[in-house]
């Protein structure tokens, strides 16, 4: 468990600092905007969707590290992906998070996720954790609410 945590504030760290996949993205056939008012992470998520697959990935805005950060890996573990793998993907990463749907994904199953697994223990920041998740999952419905942590 110590070399998940360290590899935790590591990959938090890297991510934050150098965020994959940043910046607006254009041409794209789905974009959403998702906001936390309690921690003040504000994104745009960009995809570029082509026969059920995504293509492309971005994101941009700002936010802490936290939440940066799981935009940033979740953009580099989506790109490829069927719309329904990411759909499959965004519930495995919503349980781990928040501990809900019984067992703990195992890590083998997570990949690059698995390092997400210490976010539970500190709930305030499950919906900075979650909120890129949820803004792409929003934009994969082409839901017209704004997508919000509240």
């Amino acid at each position: 468990m110590d070399e998940l945590r360290e590899l935790y504030q590591e990959t938090i760290l890297d991510h934050n600092k150098n965020p994959r996949n940043f910046g607006k993205l254009e041409p794209h056939t789905h974009m959403k905007e998702g906001y936390n008012p309690l921690c003040g992470d504000h994104f745009f998520v960009y995809l570029n969707v082509k026969d059920d697959r995504v293509i492309d990935v971005r994101f941009e805005g700002s936010g802490c590290a936290i939440s940066k950060s799981s935009a940033s890996v979740m953009t580099t573990v989506i790109k490829g992906k069927t719309v329904s793998e990411v759909e499959s993907l965004f519930t495995t990463f919503h349980e781990l998070v928040t501990g809900e749907g019984g067992e703990t994904p195992k890590a083998a199953d997570l990949g690059k996720l698995a390092v997400f697994t210490g976010v539970r223990e500190f709930p305030a920041r499950v919906k900075c954790a979650s909120l890129a998740w949820h803004t792409i999952h929003a934009a994969l419905l082409k839901d017209e609410q704004p997508v919000s942590t509240e």
